[in-house]
């Protein structure tokens, strides 16, 4: 992997000679930013309870929002295609990682991990919490495969009501992981 001028990430396989890039994406993105979320959600459709699933997953008002909130989003792109996507929100004393997802095609193969390193990198010194559903197992191991600690039920909803602007309903059924730099 090298860095370019733009500080864009570039990884070089030179075993298929294709590019893939690490940039972060805007809202004038948003169309491919919720192909991919809403592509990638439908693995967590059994682990949301149904009064929280809806479809689409994400809308666009809702990413808009994300944005004018202050959420950042990196993009993953193999050739010309975004496959996945990891938001990210410096907030208070903590960076949240936000809205990690993969196209379904492109999963299990490397791709979240290129991010979340890349985002690792960038805040090796910061405090970072991710959130996610509590029946997620998948994406919970992930995480701690990467060093997050799991917190308690007690603790993930005080960190939820903290740093997030979620329903108790969500709060109730989501946790908390973290990761010290």
């Amino acid at each position: 992997m090298i860095f370019n001028k733009s500080s864009t990430l570039v990884f070089r396989y030179f075993d298929v000679n294709q590019t893939i890039m690490i940039n972060e994406y805007t809202k004038s993105n948003c169309s491919e930013i919720l192909y991919v979320v809403n592509d990638a959600a439908i693995r967590y459709k059994n682990s949301i309870p149904d009064d929280c699933w809806k479809e689409p997953y994400m809308p666009e008002r809702e990413l808009l929002d994300e944005f004018r909130d202050g959420v950042r989003m990196l993009g993953y792109m193999h050739g010309n295609k975004l496959i996945a996507v990891m938001g990210f929100q410096e907030i208070i004393d903590v960076v949240l990682i936000r809205h990690a997802y993969t196209l379904t095609a492109y999963q299990g193969k490397g791709t979240g991990s290129a991010l979340l390193e890349y985002l690792l990198g960038k805040y090796r010194n910061s405090r970072l919490l991710v959130g996610t559903w509590r029946d997620a197992e998948w994406a919970i191991r992930f995480y701690e495969k990467f060093g997050f600690v799991l917190h308690e039920k007690k603790e993930s909803t005080l960190l939820l009501g903290k740093y997030w602007n979620i329903s108790s309903k969500q709060i109730e059924h989501s946790v908390v992981l973290e990761k010290h730099g």
